[in-house]
């Protein structure tokens, strides 16, 4: 769960969670945000005497006086540039905002230890289970079970949360107040696993702790994410607050990248589960203040429509782009195997378990880059033509790694340092391509179908996180990797716990060549792809009515 979840904003593993609710958010099609806030959908959405954030297409804009006034005030006042553009940045002090800053802080604060726990389970969880005695392939069917419930559970709780009443008369706010605890217990819970069991007793300890933390994390993601519409009814705060989220949800994903690999490095050699008790307390800590300080002061918007899973996937093959575009995901996400087994590829590989940390630390800049550099790209390339760029670039340097680079930590980190740019371009360009989608088949069918599309969004995120969870463990079992008892790496070093070439060379394929694989395979599928930004543009067009589908047809190039 997660991601996705968060999708712009975390690791690339981290792609879980209601895309769904985000893209209610966004201003759907628009070139952008100033043009949507020009539009008469915006100026409804701000009824009430909220007055809406500057129009301006930048904050270059709003400082130029686009905001009608506003920008003249700071141009006469210099020293206020920055304290205004922090603001900005931050969402707080603006015109029209009925949030508190305070209680804004504390709900990007609860993103924070979110995505703590959520970490913490996608990163440390393999490596843990590895530890405890219990064979690789048995550990993958156990995760692939847990995550087909995680794929089917969202529709459950949906209709659970819609139809439970609170006595408060809240309808998020009650169900974050259990999560705050639930959700830090039951991965205290998943990582003290009694040393003592048997196998089949580690198996259902870790089954049962894994469907209540999956089940807790799903009854808190939707509320969290659901909230924002009842803290404010202004829609150009709600989505300035859905985009700082993304900065404190990345932070809890880098604490514990940071804090979790050197507490269970041979360094310091922490158990795992003094680890996940440190992360809880954060994660307690951090996601406190916002059950305290939120209030739910607009109405709750009316329960959105739950598509079942067999709809979804009729509506998929209905449209051949949204097809060719799930099909290249599912090979790019789902055979991205790096991630859960990191820590073993580095101490087994690299001879040390923090070169994960090295690696990471170093290529935040050239990521964060990248990352930046995709709106000027974009002006320059199609969206469709830089992300196939991006997967090609990418499936040359982990070739290079795959062929140069095993034992070797500096051509190991150098090629990590290039591999981050177009992994940074796809990770932004993940889930623009759903929307085009969406335009394409309302153009084609005359059906407007963005609720189900974005459905189909979170729904494969989930399956690909299926996939990832249980491919990697199944493929090292099938190399001959041993089971091992340890409670950390220093405890594998004193033990001197080694693994057979044939395991250790069957992890190197499976963390580089796998995904190495998964990329080509969907660079390949995506030349099936012809939607181009121009043809969503003129479809988009003729389906608000703005110009007739005979007119959009004269100048749409991709095959209908």
């Amino acid at each position: 769960m997660a991601d996705e979840k968060d999708l712009v904003s975390l690791p690339e593993n981290h792609i879980d969670g209601p895309l769904a609710t985000q893209a209610d958010f966004s201003p759907s099609s628009r070139d952008s945000f100033g043009e949507f806030l020009a539009t008469e959908d915006c100026v409804a959405l701000s009824e009430g005497g909220e007055t809406p954030s500057p129009a301006g297409d930048s904050f270059d804009d709003f400082l130029a006086g686009s905001d009608g006034g506003a920008g003249e005030a700071v141009a006469a006042n210099p020293e206020n540039k920055l304290v205004t553009f922090l603001k900005s940045v931050f969402g707080v002090g603006q015109k029209g905002d009925r949030v508190p800053g305070g209680e804004k802080f504390s709900y990007y604060f609860y993103f924070t230890g979110q995505n703590v726990i959520y970490a913490l389970v996608a990163t440390y969880l393999s490596a843990y289970l590895l530890m405890q005695g219990i064979g690789a392939e048995k550990i993958a069917l156990v995760m692939l079970l847990v995550k087909i419930w995680d794929g089917i559970n969202d529709a459950l709780f949906g209709a659970i949360i819609d139809k439970v009443k609170f006595k408060s008369g809240n309808k998020f706010m009650p169900w974050l107040k259990m999560s705050v605890v639930l959700i830090p217990l039951s991965v205290v819970f998943m990582f003290g696993m009694p040393a003592g069991l048997s196998e089949a007793g580690k198996l259902a300890w870790f089954a049962v702790a894994y469907i209540l933390h999956d089940t807790f994390y799903t009854l808190c993601d939707a509320p969290l994410y659901g909230s924002v519409t009842v803290l404010t009814d202004n829609f150009v705060e709600r989505e300035k607050m859905m985009s700082v989220k993304g900065i404190f949800g990345t932070a809890g994903n880098g604490l514990t990248g940071l804090l979790a690999t050197v507490l269970i490095s041979r360094a310091v050699g922490l158990s795992y589960f003094f680890v996940a008790l440190i992360a809880a307390v954060i994660a307690f800590a951090t996601m406190l203040p916002f059950c305290l300080k939120g209030r739910e002061r607009a109405p709750a918007p009316p329960p959105e429509k739950q598509f079942t899973i067999k709809g979804m996937l009729k509506y998929l093959f209905s449209n051949k782009y949204l097809l060719i575009y799930y099909l290249a995901f599912l090979f790019s996400s789902g055979l991205s195997l790096l991630g859960p087994l990191q820590l073993f590829m580095s101490y087994y590989v690299f001879g040390s378990e923090l070169v994960t940390l090295y690696v990471g630390i170093i290529t935040t800049v050239p990521y964060v880059l990248a990352a930046l550099a995709v709106p000027y790209l974009l002006k320059k390339i199609n969206k469709i033509t830089l992300y196939k760029s991006a997967l090609l670039t990418s499936v040359v340097i982990c070739l290079l790694m795959f062929l140069f680079a095993r034992g070797s930590v500096p051509a190991y980190i150098a090629l990590s340092v290039a591999n981050a740019f177009p992994t940074a371009i796809t990770g932004v360009l993940l889930f623009m391509f759903t929307p085009d989608c969406a335009e394409y088949g309302r153009f084609k069918t005359g059906i407007e179908a963005k609720g189900i599309t974005f459905s189909l969004q979170t729904f494969m995120a989930k399956v690909t996180g299926a996939i990832q969870s249980s491919l990697g463990l199944a493929l090292i079992g099938l190399f001959g990797w041993q089971a091992v008892q340890a409670d950390s790496f220093a405890d594998l070093v004193e033990q001197g716990v080694t693994q057979t070439p044939e395991a250790i060379n069957g992890l190197w394929i499976t963390c580089i060549l796998v995904p190495l694989i998964g990329n080509f395979v969907a660079f390949c599928i995506l030349q099936f792809y012809r939607l181009k930004d121009k043809d969503v543009n003129l479809m988009m067009r003729a389906n608000t009515g703005e110009i007739t589908k005979e007119e959009a047809m004269k100048g749409i190039k991709c095959r209908l």
